[in-house]
């Protein structure tokens, strides 16, 4: 048997909390690819973050050895994200496999992402391995669950196979379909070399680093390589396979995953989907590259510190490579300073790039509202797209605005059908159609606008369903609207990061909402603070936090009222210099506070 004949190459798709990252740990255990002593839960979920939340975000490829009938075979591993915020992670590793186990949570049921992926597998053309999770909970109801992958997806009962990822059950016969079932790769060890890159890092001492699966002939150490995309030439410098270790070799051959060093420095270098080839013997069909996933949510990020600019600039750079879908450009906020205006796939997206920035590259930093892209038609027929308050043309110049809206798809429970209606309507959304899936679960299409799911949508959905139901969402293009500038001003100063763009429906509850929301926030200063929302010059909504007082006469026993008064005139002075002069302190958190309103 050749080595090629030898090899599976898989992934596991699911939706969030369906356990694709512990099915892994015990594909690692049963491979004995990790040494009982370093063995730890969710071994492939390197990040701290991704441990922390219970959340993969990056996909993570490993190499295992099975022994099976006698033979030797060789399983390379992508574990993929489950939230939609990730799916592009999810279609990148697609591109590398040619089999799929989708793996359903025998107490949830199918969910949207459930779904989603199934049909990116699907258009994939990937051998699909249905198996069912979590059969120890009392919860756990397979006959229903498999009726549901029947009904909507058309499996046989039979081939449904049931496993409890934590305690092991079942997990051995799952590794045998996948030997079974999937074929192995196709490929020419003759042919001109062709390889994708379907994801990459950053090393600091070593360069970018780049994930490869070969599809055709065989790379090498010291070869020279030529990337189609960017057109750029390198040589290689190291080869290996990850166990999940990485692990040097001296070539890779079709039908094989690794990784690729070429001491590459700079990281724009570096397209995700290109496809890796010889200069002197190119392939004549290179991949096409992955199709770019639109970023959905806006937001400018800023150093708290001015002189962090250049450290915010190399550490985005740096993190785009692990993270192609992150788009960003230079920005400048007379209040913030110098920053990046940054382009994200949702609201989950945009904390973990906060919050890996601020944890990788020990920075302090500011994000301002999210906000969606429209487009403006001004009167002279030019159409702009904004993506933030500032660059909103005057109103005198604005004959229409359009924003984005998207179809929503969710599933939930029936007893959910109600209050999420209730829920879809209240935000603008029209209802499209409603299916069942099995007998008692229900998928419900909506069209909505897209800035009015970014923030809290998904968040309310599980709360208003008791965590049973789950929300996936496609652009579908963009259509008329009213939308409004709002301004916040502090002590008549105009703060041009918490402006915002609202639907004219909405400004007053809006903008109320907000300035309480900051009198709730904003610490007391030594002087009185007033907070308003403007539109234009005219305010539509006030509050006021009452300055900390200061006892000034409380030495004072008895004698004349005009030493007291004396002394009050002179504070009263003193906060009116402080106001005049003073900042005022608006903490990280009331920015994210704000914003979920």
């Amino acid at each position: 048997m050749s080595t090629q004949e030898s090899i599976r190459n898989f992934c596991i798709i699911a939706h969030i909390d369906h356990g694709k990252s512990t099915l892994a740990d015990r594909f690692l255990e049963l491979t004995h690819a990790v040494d009982k002593r370093k063995f730890y839960d969710q071994m492939l979920d390197s990040m701290e973050l991704e441990r922390e939340r219970g959340i993969t975000i990056k996909a993570k490829a490993v190499r295992l050895k099975y022994f099976y009938e006698g033979k030797d075979y060789i399983l390379n591993l992508i574990d993929t994200p489950g939230h939609v915020d990730f799916t592009y992670e999810v279609a990148k590793s697609l591109k590398g496999c040619e089999g799929a186990i989708l793996l359903v949570d025998a107490s949830q049921g199918i969910e949207a992402q459930t779904v989603a992926n199934f049909y990116l597998a699907l258009e994939s053309n990937l051998k699909i391995i249905p198996v069912l999770n979590k059969i120890d909970l009392p919860s756990a109801d397979t006959g229903r669950v498999t009726e549901q992958l029947s009904d909507i997806f058309g499996f046989k009962p039979e081939e449904v196979t049931s496993v409890s990822a934590k305690e092991g059950g079942g997990v051995e016969e799952v590794l045998k379909r996948v030997i079974k079932e999937i074929p192995p790769p196709q490929g020419q060890i003759e042919a001109p070399l062709k390889a994708v890159l379907f994801d990459s890092t950053y090393d600091p001492y070593r360069g970018v680093i780049l994930f490869l699966r070969v599809f055709d002939g065989k790379i090498s150490v010291g070869d020279t390589i030529f990337l189609v995309h960017q057109a750029k030439t390198y040589k290689v410098e190291e080869l290996g396979v990850f166990l999940p270790q990485a692990e040097k070799r001296d070539s890779l051959s079709y039908g094989e995953v690794g990784y690729l060093c070429c001491n590459i420095k700079n990281p724009q270098e570096i397209d995700v989907g290109d496809t890796i080839t010889d200069p002197k013997n190119p392939t004549g069909q290179p991949f096409e590259g992955y199709k770019k996933m639109p970023p959905m949510v806006f937001s400018g990020i800023f150093p708290s510190a001015p002189k962090d600019y250049p450290v915010l600039r190399d550490a985005i750079e740096k993190l785009r490579l692990s993270d192609p879908s992150l788009v960003y450009e230079p920005d400048n906020l007379g209040s913030l300073g110098y920053g990046f205006r940054c382009g994200f796939l949702g609201l989950l997206h945009m904390e973990i790039v906060q919050e890996r920035l601020e944890r990788e590259y020990d920075l302090d930093l500011i994000l301002t509202s999210p906000n969606v892209m429209y487009e403006v038609k001004k009167n002279n027929g030019e159409v702009i797209k904004i993506d933030s308050p500032q660059h909103l043309p005057d109103p005198t110049e604005i004959e229409e605005v359009y924003e984005p809206y998207v179809k929503a798809t969710v599933v939930t429970p029936l007893e959910g059908m109600e209050p999420l209606c209730d829920l879809a309507k209240s935000r603008r959304g029209t209802f499209v159609k409603m299916d069942y899936l099995g007998k008692d679960r229900l998928s419900i299409v909506f069209e909505l606008p897209l800035g009015e799911i970014v923030v809290d949508f998904y968040d309310k959905i599980k709360s208003l369903s008791k965590g049973y139901a789950s929300l996936d969402y496609e652009f579908i293009g963009y259509r008329k609207t009213e939308i409004i500038k709002v301004d916040i001003l502090f002590n008549k100063k105009l703060v041009e990061a918490f402006s915002l763009l609202v639907h004219k429906d909405k400004v007053d509850t809006k903008a109320r909402a907000v300035v309480e929301k900051f009198k709730e926030l904003i610490p007391r200063q030594q002087y009185e603070v007033s907070i308003q929302a403007a539109i234009g010059s005219k305010v539509i909504a006030a509050e006021k936090v009452s300055a900390l007082k200061k006892h000034v006469t409380a030495k004072c026993y008895g004698g004349d009222i005009t030493r007291k008064r004396k002394l009050w005139e002179r504070q009263k002075k003193g906060k009116k210099r402080m106001k005049q002069m003073g900042n005022i302190t608006v903490p990280q958190e009331a920015f994210l506070e704000v914003l979920k309103m």
